[in-house]
């Protein structure tokens, strides 16, 4: 069917989204001062530059592969390309063949996509200026009044993160420009010791349906030991905000409740997947009249990630399409991906219908295959664990994050070399990469440096 040509675009308002008409200096439908609209600010993200520091003799680590030879990129390292266990206790099995030529496509059962069938409500708004650098923060420090001697302590003023002078009001506008403020999980930042972790709407969702939890610990014999878990709330579920918030605190409270009792990180991560699913199917459990007043509301879902990091101690854990990636130190070694996709992908790559390559250029390549919820096809925690040789940094992340980076020698790219020494400028900058990229989607990361630092250590 032929389509009607479209008509060019009509400017539209930077805080409410309404058409403007030309010569418009306010907004008709908010009021917004079209005269004093902020310019984006001049400095963008860290760019990552790789580091490189002379590889320790003896070690045989994977060799990175090049492309097909078809001008195709070349596939993401998978976890079986790392000496590991699952958690059965037995060797990870080897990486599956590929497709024969002309080898043809099948549907998977227990298939859920991860978006609404409908074209992305969302439209691409302006540049979002809500992700403030460290320059612009220590900007805004060095520009705050210093506080009278003996003084008694003002209330916190919240400073406009569109134009920087404004002052915020009690209905979170800007009482210069007008604009609208970020709600609270719009960005947020957390580091805990020597971790940390950046969450982002994104530039083209109205909400962050993102969530994560941080924290350290100490084992029976006083070893430090460090924990991360990142959820992605299923954007055709009901509250998947809710969802990946419920299974973020309860997987992260019970690793922390194990952990110091003496459990193996590994038996920790799988109950802790466990929790969070009881968790998520907990929030099914409505009044039957709301299911009368919304019935095309369906059961909250979301994906689930994780790790920890001991002394000589890595483990990771998912339900879902989030991924753990594994960056060595020495930039010269490659890096690995540590996780396989419970998507439509990874099983036709599994069943050696497809290549990597071509699976993921497929537009169902994320239709999810594993989630938490209480329409869950199957709940299967996946658990693993591995003992690198040497030190690196733990990426855990959403697709958020690596649609923009998806190979493992991608994410190194994108690492900043001294991202283990100061995490949270790390987690930013990745956060920023993504951002950049287009921002397409929601965008969560942590960062957790291996082996895991002394008790007491953080960004510097």
């Amino acid at each position: 069917m032929s389509q009607m040509p479209q008509q060019a675009a009509v400017p539209k308002c930077p805080s409410c989204e309404e058409p403007l008409e030309p010569g418009d200096r306010f907004c008709g439908a908010c009021g917004y001062d079209l005269s004093v609209v902020p310019a984006r600010p001049a400095d963008s993200p860290t760019l990552a530059v790789n580091g490189a520091v002379p590889a320790p003799d003896g070690v045989d680590w994977p060799v990175a592969r090049d492309s097909d030879g078809h001008g195709r990129p070349a596939p993401v390292h998978a976890a079986a390309e790392l000496p590991g266990t699952d958690s059965g206790g037995s060797p990870l099995p080897p990486p599956p063949p590929e497709a024969p030529p002309g080898a043809p496509e099948s549907a998977a059962p227990g298939v859920r996509f991860d978006r609404p069938d409908e074209p992305d409500e969302y439209p691409l708004q302006a540049p979002d200026p809500r992700l403030t650098t460290e320059r612009d923060a220590a900007a805004q420090d060095a520009a705050a009044p210093a506080p009278a001697a003996h003084a008694e302590p003002a209330a916190v003023t919240k400073v406009c993160v569109a134009c920087r002078a404004g002052r915020v009001d009690d209905d979170g506008y800007c009482e210069n420009c007008g604009h609208a403020q970020p709600r609270e999980r719009d960005h947020m930042e957390q580091e805990s010791g020597p971790i940390a972790a950046v969450s982002d709407r994104g530039l083209r969702h109205h909400r962050n349906e993102d969530a994560f939890s941080v924290g350290c610990t100490a084992l029976p014999d006083g070893a430090p030991a460090s924990v991360a878990i990142v959820c992605d709330g299923v954007s055709s579920a009901t509250r998947p905000d809710d969802a990946s918030l419920a299974a973020s605190r309860a997987a992260g409270e019970s690793l922390l409740g194990a952990l110091p009792r003496g459990t193996h990180p590994q038996q920790a991560m799988h109950d802790a997947i466990l929790a969070a699913s009881h968790a998520v199917n907990a929030l099914a459990d409505e009044p039957a009249t709301a299911r009368e007043q919304a019935p095309h509301q369906n059961a909250p879902a979301c994906t689930l990630v994780g790790a920890v990091v001991t002394a000589g101690l890595l483990v990771v854990g998912w339900v879902g399409d989030s991924r753990v990636y594994w960056v060595p130190a020495d930039r010269s070694t490659p890096p690995a991906r540590l996780t396989e996709d419970d998507s439509w992908a990874a099983q036709m790559v599994a069943a050696g219908l497809m290549n990597e390559a071509e699976a993921y250029a497929d537009e169902r390549a994320h239709a999810i295959t594993g989630w938490l919820g209480a329409d869950a096809y199957e709940l299967e925690p996946h658990t693993a664990s591995f003992k690198p040789d040497r030190p690196g940094l733990v990426v855990v992340c959403t697709d958020g994050l690596w649609n923009y980076a998806e190979s493992a020698e991608e994410m190194a790219d994108a690492v900043p070399p001294d991202a283990a020494a100061r995490p949270l400028h790390g987690a930013r900058v990745l956060v920023g990469h993504a951002l950049d990229g287009g921002g397409h989607d929601n965008v969560t990361v942590a960062l957790l440096p291996f082996p895991a630092p002394p008790q007491g250590a953080g960004s510097a």
